[in-house]
């Protein structure tokens, strides 16, 4: 079968593997019918040390299963299913308390443990606790929005929900890429009155306003902290979704949420230091997020 391979920062190929099968009993096979390119594939793009092997890459898609171990009980052959970009067991503790990502017999696709979901087909392990099955048509219309949940909207919702986006509430989105907004989509969905969206990209600031941004803030670092403040009267934003990861980001985030508030990281970090600050501390600042369970209800 064909699949996206990396062997080093920027040395991507199109290859022939070998093919996906079950391996294990609780294993699945899903034929891909569409994957997708996440931020954090980016990281790796810019910065993978050289592999013999290469790795294939990609953790969002979905698609059809083709196959099913002997233990799987619930995803049926020919169902049409979500894949999360991370698997779980579905019955762990962390699983029981939504947080798949921690899942304790879980992990990530897209390195040399399980291959990655930018090929025609893909191994499922624990298929029943990681996928989740829609009774949709694979031609159907919706599919570029169901692709959605297998990462980014899922994203943008977790950085949303851990920033306490409320009703009447202002929240801020840091970032104008794929999850910054869905920060704005989900933040508008859990009620936020205004929502201040952070970024540069005249395309993509339109999509933000469309979704329901209230007001854009083109500037960066200490001029983006001044600008924020300067539309909250000076007391800052009540929630902050930090969606890049980077150090400037989070600075950015940490400066621009009021006192009290809460700020969701969902920006793989990609600096060895992530400033916290004495700030953050003074200002009671709950700071959370993660990895999104999307696989989560």
């Amino acid at each position: 079968m064909k699949a996206t391979v990396m062997y080093k920062a920027g040395d991507v190929r199109i290859e022939n593997v070998p093919d996906a099968r079950v391996i294990n009993p609780s294993d699945a096979l899903v034929r891909v019918t569409r994957a997708c390119i996440c931020g954090s594939d980016l990281w790796p793009y810019k910065a993978m040390e050289q592999s013999e092997t290469g790795v294939v890459m990609g953790h969002e898609a979905i698609g059809v299963v083709e196959d099913v171990g002997e233990d799987v009980r619930k995803i049926k052959r020919g169902d049409f299913v979500i894949m999360p970009f991370a698997w779980s067991d579905g019955t762990c503790e962390f699983c029981a308390d939504g947080l798949q990502t921690a899942c304790i017999h879980g992990g990530f696709f897209g390195n040399a443990e399980v291959a990655g979901a930018q090929a025609e087909a893909v191994r499922i392990p624990l298929a029943d606790g990681t996928l989740f099955s829609l009774p949709v048509a694979k031609d159907d219309a919706l599919m570029a929005s169901l692709l959605t949940l297998s990462d980014v909207m899922g994203t943008g919702h977790h950085a949303a929900v851990t920033a306490k986006v409320a009703p009447g509430k202002t929240a801020a989105v840091v970032g104008d890429g794929a999850v910054g907004l869905c920060g704005v989509i989900a933040a508008r969905r859990l009620g936020a009155d205004q929502i201040i969206i952070l970024g540069h990209h005249p395309d993509r600031i339109a999509l933000a306003e469309e979704f329901g941004a209230t007001d854009v803030v083109k500037e960066r670092g200490a001029e983006a902290v001044e600008r924020v403040l300067a539309i909250t009267g000076g007391l800052g934003a009540h929630s902050v979704l930090e969606c890049v990861g980077l150090e400037q980001s989070t600075a950015t985030a940490l400066g621009i949420v009021r006192a009290g508030g809460a700020v969701g990281r969902v920006g793989v970090p990609q600096d060895p230091t992530i400033p916290l600050g004495d700030e953050s501390f003074y200002k009671n600042v709950t700071i959370a997020g993660g990895p999104a369970p999307v696989r989560a209800p």
